[in-house]
């Protein structure tokens, strides 16, 4: 910052000195620390100088033991300009009404908009938002965080296979993908079905093809199941043609499959649960700086979980480096669970069928055998044989030369 600048936000006054050699009291000043500029001579009299606004204390002091008489007759900067408008009561009142305005103005959405989607599904969008409290006019604090928002429409509208948001000022923006369904081909590529894995077949539906496998049979990996190749029938081997026609074998077949799988259970275990109860805190940051306006003091409960959100206050167009955080604190509960040798076999077995269920998708879980167990270090350790029926179809392309 320049000298000038400075001068002008600390304010200058400019002042006439009036007695026999004038001159000699702004020399007296100078030599007290008190800085002045702009000395000018008017008559023999008096003379006219500048001097900071907060040194006209300090010449006062100086003017009591001596005969000059002072004359203040211009003021400058800041501090001045700051007091005449200060004085202008309705004139302030109005900008700070104007500026409380536009600070409201600027946190409220005023416009949604939804692209990337078909109009029904844009419509079905738009009512979810209603309800999540998403419109013209909203708050913008009053609504979830984008991420919850995301899982919240990508739950309640099936239809979109992604959805992003973003607030752009003051319109939220929301661009979805549609799912898009494959159907199948309506005349596939000539294939057969083999097997994905060894089993023993339990049920069988060939909707096309020739089935190369019966009920109970074994099939090992990659064993045909249902071939593609279709001859003409019995008469046309009598009459010696080899044609064949080849097609896309379909069907349905399940099998019964094994696996073995290892759990281990602590006899000995502390679980949390949230009881439901909790507390909302809002604070406004600046930097490190937090200020509490709602919800003061330290929570009732004894232990807790806690989960914060951020949203920045917004002027205009621009985002202000103030943050509204709202802290929602949750109750938890711990309790110590402990569990006889037999409570912890019946939980890994159930454990491993969630397991099985999880890798293998759509699969029944028929039977399991323990086939070893034992505690160690407080644990029970299980390996289970378990029987399922599952879906063994694969499929192979069945090229005109084969």
């Amino acid at each position: 910052m320049t000298q000038k600048n400075k001068l002008h936000m600390a304010g200058a006054v400019s002042i006439i000195v009036t007695g026999d050699r004038p001159e000699m009291f702004f020399q007296h000043c100078a030599s007290y620390g008190i800085q002045i500029w702009d000395v000018v001579k008017l008559n023999q009299q008096s003379c006219k100088g500048t001097i900071v606004l907060k040194d006209v204390k300090y010449i006062k002091k100086l003017r009591k033991n001596t005969n000059y008489k002072i004359k203040f007759i211009d003021r400058k900067g800041f501090p001045f300009f700051f007091r005449r408008y200060l004085r202008k009561k309705e004139l302030i009142l109005a900008f700070i009404l104007s500026t409380l305005l536009l600070f409201t103005l600027s946190n409220i959405i005023w416009d949604v908009e939804i692209t990337g989607v078909p109009k029904d599904i844009e419509e079905k969008i738009d009512r979810q938002l209603e309800q999540y409290g998403i419109h013209p006019g909203s708050w913008i604090f009053s609504i979830d965080s984008p991420k919850r928002i995301q899982q919240q429409l990508l739950h309640d509208v099936p239809e979109l296979l992604w959805v992003g948001i973003d607030q752009k000022g003051t319109t939220f923006h929301l661009e979805g993908v549609e799912k898009i369904v494959v159907k199948e081909e309506e005349n596939p590529e000539p294939r057969n079905l083999i097997a994905a894995k060894k089993g023993i077949i339990k049920k069988m539906y060939v909707s096309q093809g020739v089935p190369k496998v019966n009920i109970h049979d074994y099939v090992e990996k990659g064993d045909l199941l249902v071939s593609g190749k279709m001859d003409d029938g019995e008469e046309a081997k009598e009459e010696g043609k080899k044609e064949v026609k080849h097609v896309a074998a379909a069907g349905e077949i399940t099998a019964l499959t094994w696996y073995e799988v290892k759990v281990s259970v602590p006899l000995k275990a502390n679980t949390e649960q949230l009881t439901g109860e909790q507390e909302n805190k809002y604070h406004l940051s600046f930097g490190n700086f937090k200020l509490p306006i709602w919800g003061f003091g330290s929570s009732d409960f004894e232990n807790t979980q806690q989960e914060q959100e951020e949203s920045n206050l917004r002027f205009l167009k621009w985002k202000l480096p103030i943050k509204i955080i709202e802290t929602n604190i949750h109750e938890k509960t711990y309790k110590a669970v402990e569990r006889t040798k037999k409570e912890a076999i019946e939980v890994g077995i159930k454990q491993a069928k969630e397991q099985l269920k999880l890798e293998l998708g759509e699969a029944e879980v028929l039977s399991e055998k323990i086939l070893h167990q034992s505690t160690e270090n407080g644990k029970v350790k299980l390996n289970l044989y378990m029987s399922v029926e599952e879906n063994i179809i694969d499929t192979q392309p069945l090229r005109q030369g084969d």
